[in-house]
C-alpha cells in the first residue's frame, strides 16, 4: 500500500521502520505496509498445479510487448507468456520538472521523485543527514511529506521548505479560504511554505543546491523532493494497439474498464467512463482497490459498469484530515458548512472507531440506502469568514447546481452518505440541510 509512505511511516517511533516497514496506525494498531502477506501468493512455477487457482507475482521482469491477436506478452528477457484474458495495471511514474531535468547529473543525484518503498527509505536516511530539504509541490503528496518532515524539523534542526505555484496548499482541490487555513496549518508544523513559487532553474552552488524562482527569489537547500504529479505508464499502448486518452492520459476504457474484448485496465493507468460524472482518471488507493476488483469480476463475465464512487483521504498528521469523493476541483463553485470540532474529530479518533488504519477499508463498498432531507427555508450557507478555525465541516462542489464532489473535513466514517448524494445527482435548494445528514453538529 502506498498511502503510509507519506503518512504513518514517518510518525513511527521504531528506529528500524525502514527495514520492518511496519507501523502503528493512528488507532495504535500495528500492521505491515504490504497489501497481503507473502503466504497469500503462490510460487510462479506452482501456479498451474494449484487446484483452485491462485495469485503469483513474477518480480524483476517487465512486459515490453503485447501481441493482442496471439494473446501473448513478451518480457524483457525474451520470455513469452500466453493468456486468455489480461488485466493491465501498470500504474504511473512520478513527473519531474523541466527545470530539474535540464539541470544535469549533479542536481539529479540530490533529487527524490517520491513514489516507491525505496524512495521512502532513501528520503528517511537523507532527512537524518542533511540540514535542508525542499519539497516542490503543494498537492496531496507534497503537503503530507511537508508535515511529516516538519515534525522532524523541531527535534533535529532540519529546515523544511515547501514551494508551489498555487496561492496555498491544496490550491487545486480546496476552496481558497480552506487552502489558506491549510497553509497556515502546515507552517505551524515547522515548514517554511512559499506559495506562488515557480521554479526557473536549479543548479549546484558550492555544496548546496540553488533554486531560482521566476519572480527572482532564490532558495538554497541540500535536497529536493519533487511531488508534481503522475504520468500514467502507457508504453504498451503502441504494441497492443490500445487507445490513450488525449485529455486525461491513461488507457481509454469503457464503463466496464474494458479496453478490448479480452483486455481490461485498472488503477492509475485507466481512463474510464464514469456513468455519473463522465470520463475520468483517478490516482488514489481506494480507486486502485475498487477498480481492480471490478475489472477482475468483469473478466469472469460480470459485465458491471463502474458506478462506485471511490474515495480518497489525506492527513496532515494525526489531528487534521479529510476524506473526499467525486469531482473535487477548486475551479468549481463550492458551498461549505462548518461546525466546532471536538476531540473525536481527528484521523486518530476515526481509525480508533472504525478499527482500520487505511480508512477506505471500512467504507469501500458502503453506500447509504436512503438519504432523507427535510424541507427548509433557511438561507444558503455563506463562505466562512477568513481566520476562522475550520474545526470540521462539509464542502460541496457543484456543477450545473448538482453536487458532483464532497470533501468531509475532519468528519469520518460518513462516506456512504456522500456517495449516495453524488449517485442520486439531484439539485438541492438548501445545502445546510444536506450538511445535517453528516451530523456535523454532534458534540
Amino acid at each position: 500500500m502506498r498511502p503510509p509512505l507519506s503518512k504513518e511511516l514517518w510518525f513511527s517511533d521504531d528506529p528500524n521502520v525502514t527495514e520492518t516497514l511496519r507501523f502503528k496506525q493512528w488507532n495504535g494498531k500495528e500492521r505491515s505496509i504490504y497489501f497481503q502477506p507473502p503466504s497469500f501468493y503462490v510460487p510462479v512455477r506452482d501456479l498451474p498445479f494449484v487446484e483452485n487457482g491462485g495469485v503469483a507475482v513474477l518480480c524483476g521482469k517487465k512486459v515490453v510487448h503485447m501481441d493482442v491477436r496471439g494473446n501473448i506478452v513478451k518480457l524483457n528477457d525474451g520470455t513469452q507468456i500466453s493468456y486468455d484474458k489480461c488485466l493491465i495495471a501498470t500504474g504511473g511514474s512520478p513527473r519531474n520538472l523541466p527545470a530539474i531535468e535540464r539541470a544535469g547529473k549533479d542536481v539529479q543525484q540530490r533529487l527524490t521523485l517520491f513514489r516507491k518503498i525505496e524512495d521512502f527509505k532513501s528520503l528517511e536516511k537523507i532527512s537524518r543527514e542533511v540540514k535542508s530539504i525542499t519539497i516542490i509541490g503543494g498537492g496531496f503528496l507534497g503537503s503530507e511529506l511537508a508535515c511529516a518532515l516538519g515534525r522532524r524539523a523541531r527535534t533535529r534542526g532540519l529546515e523544511v521548505i515547501q514551494l508551489f505555484p498555487e496561492n496555498g496548499n491544496m490550491g487545486k482541490v480546496l476552496p481558497e479560504y480552506l487552502s489558506n487555513w491549510t497553509t497556515e496549518k502546515v507552517r505551524r508544523e515547522g515548514v517554511n511554505v512559499m506559495p506562488n513559487a515557480v521554479v526557473k532553474s536549479v543548479s549546484v552552488c558550492g555544496n548546496r543546491l540553488m533554486i531560482k524562482l521566476k519572480d527572482g527569489r532564490k532558495v538554497e537547500t541540500d535536497h529536493i523532493v519533487a511531488a508534481v504529479g503522475l504520468e500514467p505508464n502507457v508504453e504498451l499502448a503502441k504494441s497492443a494497439g490500445l487507445e490513450v486518452d488525449s485529455d486525461f492520459g491513461g488507457f481509454r476504457v469503457n464503463a466496464e474498464l474494458q479496453a478490448r474484448s479480452n483486455i481490461w485496465v485498472a488503477g492509475d493507468a485507466a481512463c474510464f467512463y464514469d456513468i455519473k460524472l463522465g470520463r475520468r482518471r483517478v490516482e488514489h488507493h481506494d480507486h486502485a482497490v475498487v477498480s481492480g476488483r471490478l475489472a477482475g469480476e468483469n473478466m469472469t463475465g460480470a459485465a458491471k459498469p463502474y458506478w462506485h464512487q471511490s474515495m480518497f483521504w489525506s492527513d496532515l498528521g494525526p489531528n487534521v484530515g479529510y476524506e473526499a469523493i467525486g469531482l473535487v476541483d477548486s475551479s468549481l463553485p463550492t458551498v461549505g458548512v462548518f461546525a466546532k470540532a471536538t476531540a473525536k474529530d481527528t484521523p486518530k479518533s476515526a481509525t480508533e472507531q472504525s478499527g482500520t488504519g487505511i480508512r477506505s477499508e471500512s467504507e469501500t463498498e458502503a453506500e447509504a440506502s436512503e438519504v432523507h432531507i427535510s424541507p427548509s427555508f433557511s438561507p444558503m450557507p455563506q463562505v466562512p469568514k477568513q481566520g476562522e478555525d475550520y474545526g470540521k465541516g462539509v464542502i460541496f462542489y457543484l456543477r450545473d447546481k448538482v453536487v458532483v464532489g464532497i470533501v468531509l473535513w475532519n468528519i469520518f466514517n460518513r462516506m456512504p452518505i456522500a456517495r449516495k448524494i453524488i449517485k442520486d445527482g439531484e439539485e438541492h435548494d438548501d445545502l445546510n440541510e444536506v450538511a445535517k445528514l453528516f451530523n456535523i453538529h454532534e458534540e
